[in-house]
Parts: C-alpha cells; sequence; structure tokens
C-alpha cells in the first residue's frame, strides 16, 4: 500500500491507537489487530529508531536479574524466548555463551547461578548448562586469554536482529489488516466529555495534519512517553528515569569461534558480553544516568574506556581505538524508582490509565514486548476501554518466518522473503552489486526496502534495514551516496535531497558512531 494511500486511511479512525513504533508499541498493534480490533500505529520517526534497534542483541531472561532477585521477571523472559524463536526463526537463534573462570572457586559459584537459569527455562531450554575445562574453552573462544584460564560455565541463549524483528513485527501488523506508518507524529489528544478519544496526527514528510478517533489510545512511546503524557494532562509527574547503554564494535577475530563471551563482574556491578553477531563482535553494554529523552544520545569517552579495560584482559588480543569499527548507544526507558543506580531498577513493566482513559505501558525489556503488549490490551479492557478478547500472539508467525528455499545466506535474515530480492536481482543484475566491499548488502536490498520495507531515508536503510552503520560506520558511510541515489529514484525525490541525505548520514555516522 502507497503511503498516501495509508494516511487516507486513517481518516476512518480506529478501535485502538497505538503511539510509538518501538518494540512494544508495534507488538501491541500485532496483537490489537490479531484481536480482531481495528488498528492504527504511528511512530514520529522511524520504526525502532530509537531504544529499540540498539539494545545487545539477546534474547534473554537476564542472567544478572538473578542476583538482583527478579525471579519473576527471569521466568517470564525465558518463556517469551522460547516464543520469539519459534514465531521467528530467521530473525532469532541460539547463542553459546562462556562464563571464563581464572580462579578454581569461581567455576562451582558461576555453574551454580547458571544452574538455576537452567531450571527457570524449563521445557524452553536451549541447552543444559555445563563446564569446559581450559582446553574446550580455548576451542570455544579461540581469542580467550589463556593465561591462567582454569576453565569455563557454558550456557546458551537467543541472539536477535532487533531493528529487523521490530520491521517484522509492523509488516506483520499490516498484513493483518492494520495501518500503521512511520514518521507521523501525534502533536496532540482529542477529548470530549473529559475522556481522550483520538489525536490530532502530523505527516513529518508533508507537513498534512488530522484529527483521528480511537476508542482507546495507547501511549508506547518508550523513552518519549511522558511528552505524550503531558499532552493529556500538563501537570503529569515524570514516570521515567533514563539510562544509557553503549556498545563498542570490532572484528569478530577478537573472539574467533562462535560463542560469546559473558563477563560476570564488573566495577559498575552490570554483566559485560562480548558476542559475535553478523560476522563482527559487540561488546556492551554500560548503564549510566542519562538526561533528556533524545533519539541520539552520544557516548562519552569513559564509556568507551570502561568497555574496553573491562574486556581486554579476557582476550588474547588487547582492543586499541584502531579496532572500533563502530559506536552505538541507546536510552532505556526505566520507570523511576528508589535504587541507587540504573542498573538496579527494575526491567519489568509498569502500566496506567489516565483519568481521560489514556493508557501508558512504561518500562520492560526486548524479551518480554509480547507479554507486555498482551497485558496491556488486558489492562485496557479491564477499564472498560475494550471488548474482552483473547489474545493470539503465542502462535503467529511474523514476517519471512518461514525460511524454505532461502539459498543465499546473505539473505538468510529476510526469511521468506528472500525471494523477493532475488527476483530483483535477476531482473536488474546491477542490482546485485555490494554496496561497499566491507559489508554483505547490495542495491538490490535497498531498492527492497524502499518497495516494501517503508525505508524513507539513508539512515533507515543503512541504521535499520540493513545494520551496515552498526557493523562498520566508515564502510556505511562511503555508501551513503550511492544509496541516496536509489532511494531517490525509488521515492520521487530530486538531486537536492540526495545532497542532503548523504550530508545528515555522514554528520551521524561521524558524530554518534566513528572514532
Amino acid at each position: 500500500m502507497e503511503r498516501s494511500e495509508k494516511w487516507d486511511r486513517l481518516q476512518n479512525g480506529c478501535e485502538v491507537l497505538v503511539i510509538g513504533g518501538g518494540a512494544t508499541g508495534l507488538g501491541i498493534a500485532v496483537d490489537a489487530v490479531t484481536r480482531g480490533f481495528r488498528t492504527v500505529l504511528v511512530e514520529a520517526g522511524d520504526f525502532a529508531q530509537a531504544t529499540s534497534s540498539r539494545a545487545t542483541k539477546l534474547v534473554h531472561g537476564g542472567v544478572r536479574y538473578l542476583a538482583n532477585g527478579q525471579i519473576h521477571l527471569v521466568y517470564e523472559a525465558l518463556r517469551e524466548r522460547h516464543v520469539m524463536l519459534q514465531n521467528a526463526p530467521h530473525l532469532v537463534h541460539r547463542l553459546g555463551f562462556v562464563t571464563p573462570a581464572y580462579r578454581w572457586m569461581d567455576l562451582p559459584f558461576y555453574g551454580t547461578g547458571l544452574k538455576i537459569y537452567d531450571v527457570l527455562s524449563g521445557s524452553s531450554s536451549l541447552g543444559a548448562t555445563h563446564l569446559l575445562s581450559a582446553r574446550k574453552t580455548a576451542e570455544a573462544v579461540p581469542g580467550i586469554n589463556p593465561n591462567g584460564l582454569k576453565g569455563s560455565v557454558q550456557y546458551f541463549d537467543g541472539q536477535f536482529d532487533d531493528a529487523r524483528f521490530a520491521l517484522a513485527l509492523a509488516r506483520t501488523a499490516e498484513d493483518h489488516g492494520a495501518v500503521v506508518m512511520n514518521y507521523v507524529r501525534c502533536t496532540g489528544l482529542v477529548q470530549k466529555n473529559g475522556r481522550v478519544c483520538g489525536a490530532t496526527l502530523e505527516d513529518v514528510e508533508s507537513g498534512q495534519r488530522m484529527k483521528i478517533s480511537a476508542g482507546v489510545v495507547v501511549n508506547a512511546a518508550g523513552i518519549f512517553l511522558d511528552a505524550v503524557r503531558r499532552m493529556d494532562d500538563a501537570q503529569s509527574k515524570p514516570l521515567l528515569k533514563t539510562s544509557r547503554g553503549t556498545h563498542i564494535v570490532v572484528s569478530a577475530r577478537m573472539l574467533g569461534g562462535n560463542s560469546a563471551l559473558m563477563i560476570p563482574k564488573t566495577r559498575d556491578g552490570r554483566l559485560i558480553f562480548a558476542i559475535p553477531w553478523m560476522g563482527k563482535c559487540v561488546i556492551g553494554t554500560t548503564d549510566i544516568p542519562a538526561g533528556n529523552a533524545t533519539m541520539e544520545p552520544g557516548h562519552s569517552a569513559e564509556e568507551i574506556a570502561f568497555l574496553m579495560e573491562t574486556i581486554t584482559p579476557y582476550l588474547a588480543k588487547p582492543i586499541t581505538d584502531s579496532d572500533i569499527l563502530s559506536v552505538f548507544s541507546g536510552l532505556r526507558p526505566l520507570v523511576t524508582g528508589e535504587a541507587a543506580s540504573t542498573a538496579k531498577l527494575s526491567r519489568e513493566h509498569h502500566l496506567a490509565a489516565s483519568a481521560s482513559g489514556l493508557i501508558t505501558i512504561a518500562g520492560g525489556k526486548w524479551t518480554t514486548y509480547r507479554r507486555m503488549a498482551a497485558d496491556t490490551l488486558d489492562f485496557a479492557a479491564r477499564q472498560g476501554l475494550l471488548e474482552k478478547r483473547p489474545c493470539a500472539t503465542e502462535s503467529i508467525p511474523l514476517r519471512g518466518a518461514a525460511t524454505t528455499g532461502v539459498v543465499d545466506e546473505a539473505l538468510a535474515r529476510y526469511g521468506s522473503d528472500a525471494a523477493a530480492i532475488e527476483q530483483l536481482q535477476q531482473e536488474h543484475p546491477e542490482w546485485g552489486a555490494l554496496l561497499d566491499s566491507r559489508l554483505p548488502f547490495t542495491a538490490a536490498e535497498v531498492i527492497y526496502a524502499a518497495r516494501e520495507e517503508m525505508a524513507r531515508t539513508v539512515e533507515d536503510v543503512l541504521a535499520r534495514r540493513m545494520r551496515a552503520l552498526l557493523l562498520d560506520a566508515r564502510a556505511a558511510t562511503a555508501c551513503a551516496g550511492s544509496v541516496a541515489t536509489l532511494l531517490a529514484t525509488e521515492l520521487g525525490k530530486d538531486s537536492n535531497w540526495v545532497i542532503e541525505q548523504e550530508r545528515a548520514f555522514k554528520q551521524l555516522a561521524g558524530e554518534f558512531y566513528m572514532q
């Protein structure tokens, strides 16, 4: 469906209006439309542009939450991990983690904690936790520091592509009849007789505005949700405290093999992971208090130094500044509390209904997005804002879930949609060329992103439809011009647009992703 057709459909109103196109909002849209509600979702930027594309790429229960006593959160997340793997096997897969021990006493200590993780997994387990000798540990992670290594505890968790999972949710919602639009901003809420009954929307691209009626409005705006709450009540007190998480990306050679490292002891009390991902190694994350909500929170030299200093003792080869291919940061929307640090604030979600009926969903974590969505709609039903209907998302495959027939491993992330890209390359052989020799992406994927995946900018393509900006910022910058040219042809833009898009992308990459 063309963007203009979607905009026109908004005039018909809906039963459920979701504000926010991150993991939570998109999950709610899928849940609502598959319960049979007329559903609309609007996102002021691109899908998963903020927090939901800046994760550590893990689908997990959260090993460290055990130490915080959040057993219920871990139990719930481990079951949701199984659902994500079942419903999106092209985007979620099993990953082995090695927890190295350089003191004999650490082996039973780590082993006991991770065995509890196994028990909580139950029938959703991805593999039994077990001890590895020093030799077996080095085989699993060839890049590990062997000096003094006593062995390790190996356990299994899930890994995914967060931005593409979010996109799969958006497209699944559309497949079931929802209207899902990026670059549409909610500029205000509409009330009648003291009840929220809709919103005013603005198309960021065209400047067009309209009022849309809705039976229930759900505020799922993530780090920006307090701004939406103030549209409803200017005196609303902040619900969130944000923290910043930063990751660095280096060559996969730093780890070697296909297993990840989990470092359980750091000076700020967090776990640090070094994870093989899409041919690179992602190391993170930090957890420091942040200020105002912003799409690009940046990073500090201290954070980079912390990550390098923490991981280097565990690697055979030290990481230097020149090894860093990319740096990415995001803000976590944590529900305010009395914890001494943001690392200790709960990752469980919080639901609230205002006096006027605005439903707000806050907090949570990627792995529990589906449960958060179900809880939100059930909560709205208990408030008398929706008819009570059962959730069906536990067994609904996401767009691309069938992988039968995928031949090219580079396109396996598209699942069943890979055939459409192969078709584009057959029809236009020149589109089969790589955008840059350092990246596994082709021109055909740019065309597909514009035609089928609602990409509107160079950043949409290189940061989220492809993950080029996170994998190698310099390589992504080098192909920004060619991507802009391809997009301009597809979107009907002129040469000035191409110039501006290339400039904007290079500024983004230079300021926030490259050292």
